[in-house]
């Protein structure tokens, strides 16, 4: 089952990104390969697993979050609740976010192409983290409502095959439908 699959390191070649980097650096560790679970579970900070602590990521969001301030995206704020303040994340740089949210628009609508192996493989894993991450209703708020229905109606067939039967098809975006079958459990 896609959910068993096993995590093969293919290339250690530094990507550039220090999150990635030190994942692959986990990944290349490991003495027996790890499940998609298991790793999605390690490297999102979601389980404490005595036995591997030393391939969890840590501050993972704190991570993710400074570094798209880093790199503009994001700005950092201070919000005062009433008893205490917390730091928030909010967008920066809308154009970034818009370029995106086209993109879905757009895949879902003008460029639909009707079989998700055909897809864009940036795209496809792009919608199932937007579905996993419940956004993706507020990526085609916007549309128009026939378009809003088309796109709503084209992405749950998408994300309703099955990933079981999908990567048995897949060349080069197994991981994807590997990751969909774990968010979907």
């Amino acid at each position: 089952s896609a959910l068993s699959f096993q995590v093969l390191l293919k290339s250690d070649a530094p990507t550039g990104d220090v999150l990635l980097d030190e994942t692959l650096r986990h990944i290349k560790a490991t003495e027996s390969a790890e499940t998609v679970q298991t790793w999605i579970d390690l490297l999102t900070g979601e389980t404490w697993n005595p036995f591997k602590l030393q391939y969890q990521l840590r501050n993972v969001r704190e991570r993710i979050a400074k570094a798209l301030v880093e790199k503009g995206i994001l700005t950092t704020e201070k919000q005062n609740f009433l008893l205490f303040d917390m730091t928030t994340h909010p967008v920066s740089n809308a154009t970034e976010k818009q370029r995106l949210v086209k993109k879905l628009q757009e895949s879902m609508l003008e460029r639909w192409v009707n079989n998700p192996h055909r897809m864009d493989r940036r795209t496809l894993a792009l919608l199932v983290l937007a579905h996993s991450s419940d956004v993706l209703e507020n990526v085609f708020a916007s549309l128009a409502d026939d378009k809003y229905n088309v796109a709503m109606n084209r992405t749950k067939d998408l994300l309703d095959m099955d990933p079981e039967v999908e990567v048995a098809k897949a060349r080069g975006t197994e991981m994807i439908w590997a990751v969909l079958a774990a968010f979907n459990k």
